[in-house]
């Protein structure tokens, strides 16, 4: 489609139903925008929209509303995403300022996307295999036993005590901790768990049982991949307040919303920038009546996980992908700091 007018009228159709649920005529359209165009004009170009499958007749006599088609011709080349107020950032800001920790983060992003978009909102935790090893300790405990503390790139910390066959010594116990530290720090953990299996050998035979008790329990923890499956999920209550936009029941769009596979498979495909999937393109036939603006976020250039909403396909598109990207933005940079 490469008429810039119909173009208009369809931008002008998308926003006059996401404000007001109502079916657009082509009077209301010449009387909301400056279209310099004649009333013919308006419903030749509406005519044609339909033709194409961008707006569709929901019963006889009504006016038009974009079709899944349509809502992705605006998102492509329509929707400007729009700036977030400056209470806006204010609020994204001050919200997750106070995490204590990477659960906390978590947990107060979830909050503040579903504050800002009405919508569902969805965040994966961190990746524990796209992070790289930012500190390990080694702790000596009482009689055979030890504890292992794993402090990610990603603020992530995981801790494992572990049942030796013989009480090690101090100075084993500090070699240990010094050999691993260096074979993996600054990796990344699927590397680091590599690594640590060729130190092995370096340590006397006497002392190898110990060793590989450690180094076995430590590339457990590197290789987790159910770290790389927790989400968190807020604002699920929001969907009532859209109940008459989707094509069924709500109940079916909440059940699918609950799986948690399902929310991982939508959340997938955002490996970079905003993502937006809308209708039959999340790939659920319960979630056919949604849609999901969806965005990585990460350290530098690294993504660590994705985050995102789902809502209904009639959704202020520009609003959302600010926000979307906007806490992706304030979680990366958090996590870099931390």
């Amino acid at each position: 489609m490469s008429d810039d007018r119909r173009l208009d009228v369809l931008r002008a159709i998308v926003e006059d139903y996401v404000a007001t649920q109502e079916p657009v005529g082509s009077r209301s359209l010449l009387d909301r925008h400056q279209l310099g165009v004649s009333p013919a004009t308006i419903r030749n170009d509406m005519a044609a929209l339909e033709d194409e499958g961008y707006i569709m007749q929901p019963h006889t006599s009504a006016g038009r509303i974009p079709t899944d088609k349509g809502y992705r011709m605006f998102v492509d080349r329509l929707a400007t995403v729009k700036a977030l107020s400056p209470a806006e950032r204010r609020a994204i800001e001050t919200f997750l300022t106070g995490a204590v920790d990477v659960d906390d983060v978590v947990q107060r992003s979830v909050r503040v996307l579903a504050q800002l978009t009405n919508q569902v909102a969805i965040v994966q935790y961190p990746s524990l295999t796209r992070s790289t090893v930012r500190h390990i300790e080694v702790v000596a405990l009482e009689g055979a036993r030890v504890l292992l503390v794993v402090i990610t790139s990603s603020g992530r910390v995981e801790q494992r005590i572990i049942e030796l066959v013989e009480t090690p010594t101090d100075q084993l116990v500090g070699d240990i901790r010094s050999r691993i530290t260096q074979a993996t720090v600054g990796q990344r953990l699927p590397e680091a768990s590599l690594r640590l299996a060729d130190m092995i050998e370096t340590f006397a035979p006497n002392d190898r049982p110990i060793v590989t008790s450690i180094v076995t329990t430590l590339s457990q923890t590197f290789t987790n991949e159910r770290s790389d499956e927790r989400i968190a999920v807020g604002g699920t209550a929001n969907l009532v307040r859209f109940g008459s936009d989707f094509d069924t029941a709500i109940k079916p769009v909440l059940e699918a919303i609950e799986e948690q596979v399902v929310l991982l498979k939508l959340l997938g495909e955002a490996t970079g920038g905003l993502t937006v999937r809308i209708g039959s393109e999340t790939g659920h036939e319960s979630l056919s009546s949604t849609a999901v603006v969806s965005s990585a976020y990460g350290l530098d250039d690294q993504a660590l996980a994705t985050l995102g909403t789902v809502g209904p396909t009639r959704m202020d598109y520009p609003a959302t992908m600010a926000a979307v990207g906007a806490v992706a933005r304030y979680v990366g940079r958090m996590l870099a700091d931390n």
